[in-house]
């Protein structure tokens, strides 16, 4: 068999190229920040020529919001996938403050705050950072639902506190980057806060 042959038995398809620079993206967004996800960079980490990078993505811009969708998707399945070792809402949102929020800022922290600012002059990242905002809206006020309706919040606006719980998450989160006011732990704040947005002891928002 001749050399031409097997590189072109090996090439790879247009889908297998597309899934691999998609991949490569998503690496350098939680390695590296959403900001080191360019051109040149994912061409490095595929170890192909950036010409090949542009010819099979829709764009930079494009690429930039699909890695950043996800990898905050993957995070809300995960939480989400934590949360069911247990049916008692307020332990569920115990495990959801203790993952989301834990000891340590996570790296998709960094991605979630240098999409808010990236969004600002990528309209495709900025139409991908509302919709995973909504969606992780939609399932805290899910559980705050659920909580309400087994009787162990009251009449409660599952909304609004969802969306006050987003904005706290995210708040603590963006501090927590630069280690700012490492006390008291940003996890018991949320707890304590979400307890009286609910009308629970703070105790009982423990995983």
């Amino acid at each position: 068999m001749t050399q031409t042959s097997t590189v072109r038995r090996m090439r790879k398809s247009p889908a297998e190229r597309r899934d691999e620079i998609a991949a490569a993206a998503r690496r350098i967004a939680l390695e590296d920040g959403l900001d080191a996800v360019t051109l040149r960079a994912v061409a490095a980490r595929v170890g192909v020529a950036p010409g090949l990078v542009a010819h099979h993505a829709d764009g930079m811009d494009v690429l930039v919001a699909e890695a950043f969708g996800a990898v905050v998707a993957e995070e809300l399945r995960a939480v989400r996938a934590a949360m069911r070792a247990t049916d008692a809402a307020t332990a569920r949102l115990g495990i959801l403050l203790d993952t989301v929020l834990g000891d340590e800022p996570s790296a998709v922290t960094l991605v979630w705050v240098q999409g808010w600012a990236l969004a600002t002059r990528n309209e495709e990242l900025a139409v991908r950072v509302r919709a995973e905002m909504d969606a992780w809206q939609r399932a805290l006020a899910a559980e705050i639902e659920r909580g309400r309706e087994r009787g162990e919040f009251g009449a409660v606006d599952a909304d609004a506190i969802a969306w006050h719980l987003l904005a706290i998450i995210d708040g603590l989160g963006a501090q927590g980057l630069v280690r700012w006011r490492a006390d008291p732990s940003r996890t018991d704040l949320t707890r304590r806060a979400l307890a009286a947005l609910l009308g629970v002891p703070a105790d009982a928002l423990r995983a």
